[in-house]
């Protein structure tokens, strides 16, 4: 009896087992192998956060964006891609026994859905106004529709020349534009910038600025950089003050000795260029500068002391160049030698008499030294002889509309050194008629020196630079009345730092 229970027995726990061996299901697993880049130019991304749900497996990109995740059981999942600066990205993905599933993610940064600020609107000034100050406040707005921060890029180009004024990364709407030119158009265009999106470009507005209020006078100031830049300026009698003073040259180039034609109102100057100097031109704002001179350059023994003219009817410009005197129409043609000196002196300075008729020469030594003054007429021939041979410095040769009077310059102290310094230079006018010289710098500072004198235009005045013969103090434009014979010469201050006056 015992025999057959445990028979029974055994039979139970068989079929028991066998059941639970049918029940039992063994799950396989499989891998998913990925890797993320950047949507836009598919740059490989690192250290992304990869998580696998519903498992919450987790990896991280390598350094060429790649990843992998083995021994995931076979399941449907879904594959998420985070980092920091990128828009969360989500796959799906079936994971099949023994097989592996690749899944790419391209991700977008995460300003991908920022919009852009709206395309600026020009406020003022308005579109085509015209007679604006050489000083303009432009105003422009746009706006953000996330609030983001904008910078603005303002760009002016004007209808004379090719010259581009940029400013970058403006905070403000609002722009005050200074040193422009009289008489020019503008053109100015803004460019709104979140930072995120490409920059929104505005319509091209325009003004035009208004004609120039006839700055009479003309001189040079010395840069920060050391080179010469060209100026103008009106002198207000009643206030007694200089105002309106317009830059009229670059200072990244040295120009000097402005003289301008009254009737054309272009200004002829010289400006040295790889080493070589020339005439140039320029129209009474500064815009259309040409040059005139090529082949025969302006040269002598210091090119701050070279001086040249005008022809009366603005057609030509007479120019030394070291012992030879040369013509040349204003457009670059037409070049031509009309005088040489007989002894190989220099000439430095010339001035073509109002009818055409005399030229008045200034010329030196190597060293500047040795100098004359003495007149010519067109064929060559001297008329008149001022100065001959005389020791010290000499300049600024002026003859006056009618032939009668000639400005000049002359260190009384007749010193001599190698750096051409002045001690005693006065003004002078000398009489044709009389042949007689008689100074005018009555109340010149002691230890100062006048210079570079020109007749005013109604002929009444000179216009002068005064400055200390120490060779390093500034330099300042003044005035006196031609009345030399009143002790008390009344000087007028114009200009403070500026030298080589024009006055028309």
């Amino acid at each position: 009896m015992k025999n057959k229970y445990n028979i029974l027995m055994l039979l139970v726990l068989s079929l028991f087992i066998s059941c639970s061996e049918d029940t039992i299901d063994i799950v396989g697993s499989g891998t998913i192998f990925g890797r993320v880049v950047e949507a836009n130019n598919f740059t490989p991304i690192e250290n992304v956060k990869i998580t696998l749900s519903p498992s919450n497996n987790t990896v991280f990109s390598d350094a060429d964006g790649y990843f992998i995740i083995e021994d995931v059981e076979a399941n449907d999942y879904s594959v998420g891609a985070a980092k920091e600066g990128y828009l969360a990205n989500f796959k799906p993905a079936t994971v099949a026994t023994d097989n592996t599933i690749n899944v790419i993610f391209e991700m977008e940064g995460d300003t991908f859905l920022n919009k852009p600020p709206s395309t600026p609107i020009l406020i003022t000034p308005i579109d085509g106004v015209e007679e604006q100050e050489l000083s303009v406040e432009l105003v422009w707005s746009s706006e953000d529709p996330e609030l983001d921060l904008l910078t603005y890029r303002l760009e002016i180009k004007n209808s004379s020349n090719n010259d581009v004024i940029e400013v970058e990364s403006l905070l403000d709407s609002l722009y005050i534009v200074s040193d422009l030119k009289y008489g020019t158009k503008y053109f100015w265009q803004i460019a709104a910038s979140d930072n995120i999106n490409s920059e929104v470009l505005s319509a091209v507005g325009s003004f035009t600025t208004k004609v120039d209020l006839g700055n009479r006078y003309l001189f040079v100031k010395e840069s920060s950089n050391g080179n010469n830049v060209i100026y103008s300026s009106h002198y207000n009698e009643i206030s007694s003050e200089s105002e309106n003073e317009i830059q009229l040259t670059s200072s990244n180039v040295s120009s000097w000795r402005p003289r301008k034609h009254k009737a054309s109102n272009i200004i002829a100057f010289l400006r040295t260029v790889n080493n070589e100097t020339h005439l140039y031109t320029m129209n009474q704002d500064g815009s259309n500068i040409f040059k005139v001179t090529s082949a025969a350059t302006v040269a002598g023994f210091n090119l701050n002391e070279i001086d040249f003219s005008w022809s009366t009817n603005g057609e030509k410009i007479i120019y030394p160049s070291y012992d030879k005197l040369y013509s040349i129409n204003k457009d670059g043609s037409g070049l031509q030698q009309i005088f040489q000196t007989s002894d190989n002196s220099f000439i430095s300075e010339c001035d073509w008499s109002n009818d055409g008729t005399i030229i008045v020469l200034k010329t030196n030594d190597i060293s500047g030294y040795n100098a004359s003054i003495y007149t010519i007429n067109m064929s060559g021939l001297i008329l008149t002889t001022v100065l001959s041979g005389v020791k010290g410095a000499v300049g600024g040769v002026n003859i006056s509309v009618d032939n009668k009077l000639l400005l000049y310059s002359y260190d009384v102290s007749e010193f001599e050194d190698a750096s051409y310094r002045q001690l005693d230079t006065n003004i002078f006018v000398y009489n044709f008629a009389t042949a007689t010289s008689s100074n005018i710098s009555i109340e010149k500072p002691l230890g100062s020196l006048d210079l570079d004198p020109r007749f005013s235009p109604n002929e009444s005045e000179i216009i002068f630079v005064n400055t200390s013969n120490d060779g390093v103090s500034a330099k300042s434009v003044y005035k006196i009345d031609l009345d030399y014979i009143i002790s008390d010469d009344e000087r007028t201050f114009l200009f403070s730092n500026a030298t080589m006056p024009d006055w028309e």
